[in-house]
């Protein structure tokens, strides 16, 4: 097991996780940041990051850090730190193939003394049952012998300017007490937050899992509230305002859960549950809450056109926002989608304008063409589905310009007033 004073580091996947990671551990050590995709290292050695997690002059200033897809780069390096996504597939299923493959890159450089770091999350026991005999295969190594496995769950918020990898408290683990105690150390070097040293891998791995499969469930639970509200005539922002003045009262607020991470860890957690023979009731309730938000946004609109005597057959409607969150450029699981989806299958015809998007990504990921100026007076009904800052400072005066004299407006993130719109969750 190498020490601080000759830790030599690979990242392996440089995405929204990764990358300032990298850009952390290459301030204090050398460090290789080692991505599959050649366009990505390209863009990287020139200064720049399409995801805008890492400002130019903060790739500047991580000096012992260099950039690659060779393989035969990573060699040398004695902690490889793996960052790779962890998706489902169309079954909702962990789809661990990122894992797989990044664990069989390793294993083929592994040398002895060597420490593996897994960050994306998984279920409990996917590091020690999934990861640790891939690399044993490819390496020919003994693990706990002559390598070693931790575990320190990634917690980056994309388009969170604030709370920085260096700013967020980091749980880490180990596959032996010195393996443990080293990835602590490690950490703790780069991370101003502080670290949390779990007792094992397997605890490391429980807690990232449930930290988005709580948020997940509490949304569910506001989620419906909004329905039955909904249905009630009430005005579901108003009631948890009021419930808010209580000091204990969690302020969630209804919408769509989408995402590489709540929308999707509930289900790493689900399928372990479910092979050690545990139906989970209380989490799958709530996945199918969220993952119905978008059709019933959709059926919202709809309504209301109806309402104003707008018949919905090829009615124009333009969506506002397609990444999953606000002021980010991440489209990866985006639930907005099922807005599109819903609104097309009455032969809508669906306009989609979000100038964080990359058009040539929207195309690749969902076969969606972006307007890239929408049309002034030319929709029947305008959804407000992401809450970029743009959004908010046009106002609804500037957006209702986009939309007929009678045009739905309807508001997904509550950014406008409810007086100033036709409807909202």
């Amino acid at each position: 097991m190498p020490s601080l004073e000759n830790t030599k580091v690979t990242v392996i996947g440089l995405g929204y996780v990764g990358l300032p990671l990298a850009v952390e551990f290459g301030k204090r050590y050398p460090t290789v940041g080692f991505d599959i995709k050649a366009e990505r290292i390209a863009e990287l050695r020139s200064g720049k990051d399409s995801t805008l997690e890492v400002s130019p002059e903060e790739l500047a200033s991580s000096a012992m850090l260099e950039y690659t897809n060779d393989l035969d780069a990573i060699r040398h390096t004695n902690v490889y730190i793996v960052t790779v996504p962890t998706p489902i597939d169309e079954a909702k299923r962990p789809d661990l193939t990122p894992l797989i493959k990044a664990s069989e890159t390793i294993g083929s450089v592994l040398k002895k003394n060597d420490v593996v770091i897994y960050e994306s999350t998984v279920y409990p026991g996917a590091t020690e049952e999934v990861c640790v005999p891939i690399l044993e295969r490819q390496s020919g190594l003994v693990f706990n012998r002559d390598f070693f496995a931790g575990y320190s769950p990634e917690r980056i918020n994309p388009g969170d300017k604030q709370h920085r990898v260096t700013t967020i408290q980091k749980v880490t683990s180990g596959s032996t007490t010195e393996v443990a105690d080293f990835v602590d150390a490690l950490y703790r070097s780069i991370i101003t937050a502080g670290t949390h040293k779990a007792s094992s891998i397997r605890v490391a791995e429980a807690a990232k899992v449930i930290e988005n499969t709580q948020r997940d469930v509490n949304i569910a639970l506001i989620n419906e509230l909004a329905l039955i509200f909904n249905r009630l005539g009430i005005d579901t922002l108003e009631v948890l305002e009021a419930a808010g003045t209580k000091w204990n009262f969690l302020p969630f607020r209804p919408g769509l859960v989408g995402g590489h991470c709540i929308s999707v860890d509930p289900y790493y957690l689900t399928h372990k549950a479910q092979q050690i023979g545990y139906h989970p009731e209380v989490i799958l309730a709530g996945r199918r809450i969220n993952d119905g938000m978008g059709q019933y946004v959709a059926d919202q609109v709809l309504r209301l056109l109806v309402r104003k005597a707008v018949n919905p057959v090829n009615a124009r409607i333009l969506i506002l926002g397609l990444t999953f969150k606000e002021n980010c450029p991440d489209l990866r699981n985006t639930r907005v989608i099922d807005i599109v989806q819903a609104l097309r299958e009455f032969t809508t015809h669906v306009d989609i304008h979000d100038p964080w998007v990359n058009a040539e990504e929207a195309a690749h990921e969902y076969d969606l063409k972006l307007v890239h100026t929408p049309a002034h007076e030319a929709y029947d009904a305008i959804v407000v589905a992401v809450g970029h800052k743009i959004f908010a400072e046009l106002g609804t005066e500037g957006i209702r310009k986009y939309g007929k004299p009678n045009a739905v407006l309807y508001d997904v993130k509550y950014i406008f007033p409810k007086t100033d719109v036709d409807g909202r969750l």
